[in-house]
């Protein structure tokens, strides 16, 4: 009987040493379950522990999906609802320009400008305009980009830079972006509409321009004169938000400084593209200055100096507001004469930086507004001493 149970007990010693081996070949490629504090049912059979059948039947499923995701076979599995949202409507966001917001911060800040202009002294703008014009501007910039789309889809299939836009790569349809631009358009309404009547027929009268525009290219070298028409039509309608009417003396020169200020941008922009233009037969102010492109913005960026300060003046403005008008004059001037019109990255450069000449305008508007109420303060003190002591040549004819 020893000797019998000896040689059980060799025997399992043995197994349990070709079972070592066996499990350390083996196991590399499988996830093994992290054992627990519980206590693990089993049998002893022969000195080798064997774990409960049912409990390893149970694990199976769990120790093969995790061998699966560590050896990355997971192409099987299904592609998440979110992904496939994200891949159906990268394209619409593509032709709405989400992806580059220059476009709508330059269409913003003429808005901004006029509603920071029509403040009351020493108040802050009205954020809930400012709100309002900021979603504008991003709802119809991206109308605006989808009708130039929809106008040049076959000529942005010619030209290296806008040969993979949506509709020019054909990855959206004719009828999908109209059904898209409606869209677009119905939601421009909505936040239209939270203004007053005046300013909601002002806006709509702003929406033959922006259809016009991609049209122009094709008739006249001076197509960023309309397209400055159509983007600076925020410095009319801003003011006539909050004061219920334009004031043409303020308003006025402010939307002629953004046309000029547009044009200045634009062809700085349209430099990138002239060599495929001239191909197409697509005009521009970049090929109507041609070589003589930085006296001709210089002109323009003169203009805009000179329109910015008298809509100062009409407003009664301060020190920081003409402070931002001189810093925006050497931005300006600086973008100009370092230009080279022949380097299509440098032109893209420049053009970016135009947000910075929107945003310091701003700043001058604002802090020039707030330090009105000093001023107004002190005239008004001043208007009441005068008022109260009268000369005394005066006061004796009034004794006589």
């Amino acid at each position: 009987m020893y000797t019998l149970r000896h040689l059980r007990l060799q025997s399992g010693k043995h197994f349990l040493n070709s079972y070592a081996t066996i499990k350390a070949t083996t196991t590399k490629h499988m996830l093994l379950a992290k054992t627990t504090a519980e206590p693990v049912t089993s049998r002893v059979l022969m000195g080798f522990p064997i774990r409960d059948h049912r409990e390893r039947q149970d694990k199976l499923p769990q120790l093969l999906l995790q061998s699966q995701l560590r050896h990355g076979s997971t192409n099987a599995l299904p592609k998440s609802l979110v992904g496939q949202l994200t891949d159906a409507t990268k394209p619409y966001a593509q032709l709405m320009r989400i992806d580059r917001p220059i476009g709508t911060y330059l269409l913003f800040w003429p808005c901004a400008w006029s509603i920071g202009l029509s403040a009351n002294a020493g108040c802050w703008p009205d954020l809930t305009m400012l709100g309002l014009f900021a979603t504008g501007a991003l709802i119809m910039r991206g109308a605006g980009c989808t009708i130039n789309d929809l106008w040049d889809k076959d000529i942005d299939a010619k030209v290296e830079r806008t040969r993979s836009r949506p509709l020019a790569s054909g990855k959206i349809s004719q009828f999908d972006a109209i059904v898209f631009l409606s869209a677009q358009l119905s939601l421009g309404l909505l936040v239209l509409v939270q203004l007053n009547w005046e300013s909601i027929l002002l806006g709509a009268s702003s929406l033959g321009l922006v259809i016009t525009y991609p049209l122009m290219k094709r008739v006249t070298y001076w197509p960023q004169l309309v397209l400055g028409m159509a983007f600076n039509w925020g410095a009319l309608l801003g003011w006539c938000a909050t004061q219920g009417s334009v004031n043409l003396a303020a308003c006025l020169p402010l939307y002629l400084s953004g046309v000029c200020w547009t044009i200045v941008y634009d062809t700085i922009y349209a430099h990138q593209d002239k060599l495929d233009d001239l191909q197409i037969g697509v005009k521009s102010t970049a090929l109507r200055f041609g070589e003589n492109t930085k006296v001709w913005l210089s002109g323009f960026t003169a203009a805009m100096l000179t329109g910015l300060s008298a809509a100062g003046m009409a407003c009664d403005q301060t020190l920081p507001y003409y402070a931002a008008v001189g810093i925006v004059g050497a931005h300006l001037v600086q973008q100009i004469y370092s230009l080279n019109i022949d380097n299509p990255s440098d032109c893209a450069k420049k053009f970016f930086s135009n947000h910075q000449v929107g945003l310091i305008l701003f700043l001058g508007i604002v802090l020039g507004t707030l330090l009105k109420s000093k001023d107004n303060k002190n005239q008004h003190q001043n208007a009441s001493l005068t008022s109260t002591y009268m000369p005394l040549s005066q006061n004796t004819e009034v004794m006589s």
